[in-house]
């Protein structure tokens, strides 16, 4: 009531006449003493506001007989470009490599406690992506490239909270985006759309430089390929599908390297983060767990927070056996008592050099050895190397190491000694900065974990700007954040839909078979 009340005042409208509000927008603004929520909302007056539901739902048809389009990937590019494929009067056929959303929570759990590596289903290969397990996270600054309130609402009609359309940082969260993605999936399938689950996509089926089909295997199996015919394919892999990227560069399909973002996870406790964005002892319980967003230059290099999670967990992200990747996410509630953010530097070809042998493929092989020096580091079982936030900086080993999310477990290590020199050297001057910038964050109960390494794709493979379709091969469109062009769960799934609406203006100039 007194949000109406002041609602009232600032709106000039007398109370009784306000019949409902409608918030537009909800954001925190603590860079004061008094931290102060603003709200933007609709008043109505005397009347029902219009209802808007219907028109923000999908418009879903049955497409069980038309024109397929092969989608490789079941991640957020690959699911909206299906969503919109639908739309527009074609069949998706959606190939992915790892399990369903359910079936994949069990090879997490294996990685976990068993330290267990399933090559196909992980924290980055499955349904719904990378960003299912790892947080949810739908902030994207990349207004520009699609519309972010139709993705937001589609999700909201699959059942997340209508809260995401207002926050200013909406958070669907690790516990509750599975059952979003498997509506997601029913849909489709409803409308006639295929899924192929633990099936790899093993090659381009060409007639002269056009796609006329996929070749496929089934994971762990010794059956023959199979030939999925198709004018279209949309390459929706993501940025952890090394196979792929390698595919195509033997195949002579052409693949640029690229420059990425490298460096560690840093975990601190909750309270302390609250304590200092909010300026108090303890988080009032009507703000959220706090976050933040820290960048500078350091060496002549971007250092910046990446993916920040709130009340998380720093997850073992690694795809292959004989790597150490860590990520981070949070549930819902954001209620676990730790804190993580990736602090990552860019690394570009200088880091590169002594990579340049393998071409196209040399950020990627730099990434690798990275991750795999780190599992060694580690102990070779998938505990991570580790360095208390100030030892790093003096550049001296930690004794102890405080208590940690990560669940395969510590391992005490001098992180100036494992991590690349330029990025530890910048690193280190990052978080001097950071410490400037934000009083009390530099403080040895913080944890760097290593390595955070995926934060991008190492590669990027080219398509034309208008036609969004690779150079080199008629109907073959590269899509999303393993392509090169998205950054996150949003960005991917309005890149899936930008690419969706490509292809059917493909099949409106180019004959059937």
């Amino acid at each position: 009531m007194r949000i109406v009340k002041q609602i009232a005042v600032k709106s000039g409208v007398s109370l009784k006449d306000i019949y409902t509000i409608r918030p537009i927008k909800r954001s925190i603004d603590a860079r004061g003493k008094n931290v102060i929520i603003r709200l933007v909302v609709d008043v109505f007056t005397n009347d029902k506001p219009p209802f808007e539901a219907a028109n923000h739902s999908r418009k879903l048809q049955n497409i069980s007989n038309s024109e397929p389009v092969v989608i490789i990937g079941a991640g957020p590019a690959g699911l909206f470009a299906a969503i919109r494929l639908i739309e527009q009067g074609f069949k998706p056929i959606i190939i992915e490599r790892g399990k369903n959303v359910k079936e994949r929570r069990r090879d997490l759990a294996s990685l976990n406690k068993d330290r267990i590596v399933d090559p196909d289903s992980n924290y980055c290969f499955g349904e719904g992506g990378a960003g299912t397990y790892s947080d949810g996270k739908l902030y994207t600054r990349a207004d520009k490239r699609g519309n972010v309130q139709q993705i937001l609402n589609t999700f909201i009609q699959f059942g997340a909270s209508p809260d995401i359309a207002v926050d200013a940082h909406p958070h669907i969260g690790t516990n509750k985006l599975p059952g979003i993605i498997e509506a997601m999936r029913n849909a489709i399938i409803d409308c006639g759309g295929d899924f192929l689950f633990n099936t790899r996509f093993t090659g381009l089926v060409l007639d002269g430089n056009a796609v006329c089909g996929v070749r496929t295997k089934m994971v762990n199996s010794s059956s023959a390929e199979t030939i999925i015919k198709s004018r279209v394919v949309i390459l929706a892999t993501g940025h952890s599908a090394r196979d792929v990227f390698e595919l195509l560069n033997a195949e002579g399909i052409a693949i640029e390297s690229k420059p990425f973002a490298l460096g560690v996870r840093i975990e601190h406790p909750q309270s302390l983060i609250d304590s200092l964005q909010y300026h108090c002892d303890l988080r009032n319980p009507y703000l959220p767990p706090a976050s933040y967003s820290l960048s500078a230059q350091a060496n002549g290099k971007g250092v910046y927070s990446f993916c920040m999670c709130p009340g998380g967990i720093i997850a073992a992200a690694a795809t292959a056996p004989g790597e150490v990747v860590v990520n981070g996410w949070s549930p819902s509630k954001r209620n676990n008592p730790y804190s993580n953010s990736g602090l990552v530097v860019s690394v570009d070809d200088i880091n590169f050099k002594p990579y340049e042998k393998s071409g196209e493929l040399r950020a990627l092989n730099f990434q690798k050895s990275v991750e795999q020096k780190c599992f060694e580091a580690g102990g070779n079982n998938l505990t991570a190397p580790a360095q208390r936030m100030m030892d790093f900086i003096n550049n001296q080993s930690s004794s102890s190491l405080p208590s940690c999310s990560y669940i395969p477990g510590l391992q005490s290590v001098n992180l100036n000694e494992v991590l690349p020199k330029s990025v530890a050297d910048t690193l280190r001057e990052g978080l001097k900065i950071f410490g400037n910038k934000m009083r009390g964050y530099a403080t040895n109960e913080a944890v760097l974990v290593a390595t955070e390494s995926r934060t991008s794709s190492p590669v990027r493979i080219p398509r034309d700007k208008e036609t969004l379709m690779h150079p080199q091969i008629s109907g073959l469109y590269p899509c999303g954040e393993g392509a090169g062009y998205a950054g996150g769960i949003m960005s991917a799934a309005m890149d899936g839909e930008r690419v969706a609406d490509k292809c059917s203006m493909f099949f409106q100039t180019h004959e059937s078979f």
